[in-house]
């Protein structure tokens, strides 16, 4: 390609590859962050069976060790890893294409992108049946009034809505850095109409996510975030599909130019 800028190239693959990581947890985003967690004694009698119900429930020691984990909180922003893998994919194979030849490049693309595809559709099925099955047991419990509400506060009445937020407001600085690098290594990724969708898209979902968090009272929020998270999930079926579509064409076109 050319007038590469291979340094800002590279840059932009470390960036997305750091977002990738943050987001499936590999990576301490949150290390050192406050967690705004609101008393859920606050929403409850000060007296009675219900207090009663709440104090033999909550596992204290528990929760504070939920609450110090350095991973995202919630399901959406490691869902966020699907459609943030794809790019990272479609990216780092665009790169490899600079190392091989031309015709090597065309060779394989097809075939790693259609086993990566094959393989992001299922993984998104699976989280998006896990979400779905989180958001139902969720929903039942706090409909269940009143012992059922009870538990529902005791286990998802909490929620860490500021780390999350500024976990969000982290990636989506990296992904736009990302961005800018990769409009300086060459404007003609610009012009990849798939790669600047993906990448809106991508950025797109932080908005989602982010509106979801603060929609409802922090109470309720673990309710919105597996919605969130299956709305992520959808989308990176839909951009995978994207992929496996282009790959079965590529397949068949290097097949027949084998054999001709």
């Amino acid at each position: 390609m050319e007038n590469l800028r291979t340094l800002f190239l590279i840059v932009a693959l470390v960036l997305i590859l750091i977002v990738v990581l943050a987001e499936v947890g590999s990576l301490g985003v949150l290390r050192g962050a406050k967690s705004e967690v609101g008393s859920i004694e606050g929403l409850l009698p000060s007296e009675g069976e219900v207090r009663e119900a709440f104090e033999e429930d909550v596992d204290r020691d528990e929760l504070d060790n939920i609450l110090s984990q350095d991973k995202p909180p919630g399901m959406a922003i490691p869902y966020m890893a699907l459609l943030d893998g794809a790019l990272l994919f479609t990216v780092g194979l665009m790169a490899v294409g600079l190392l091989l030849g031309e015709r090597v490049h065309a060779r394989i693309q097809g075939v790693l992108t259609l086993l990566f595809s094959i393989f992001l559709i299922l993984a998104a099925i699976g989280l998006i049946i896990a979400a779905l099955v989180a958001l139902l047991l969720r929903v039942a419990l706090f409909l269940a009034v009143p012992f059922g509400t009870i538990a529902y506060l005791a286990i998802y009445g909490f929620f860490n809505r500021s780390g999350a937020i500024a976990a969000l407001g982290l990636l989506m600085m990296l992904k736009l850095g990302f961005a800018a690098c990769l409009a300086l290594a060459q404007q003609r990724f610009l012009q990849n109409l798939g790669l600047v969708l993906i990448v809106i898209t991508s950025l797109v979902c932080h908005l989602i996510i982010g509106f979801l968090y603060n929609i409802l009272p922090r109470f309720l929020v673990n309710i919105t975030d597996p919605i969130a998270a299956i709305i992520v999930a959808i989308l990176a079926v839909i951009w995978a599909l994207f992929l496996l579509v282009g790959s079965l064409l590529s397949v068949i076109k290097a097949l027949r130019i084998d054999r001709v």
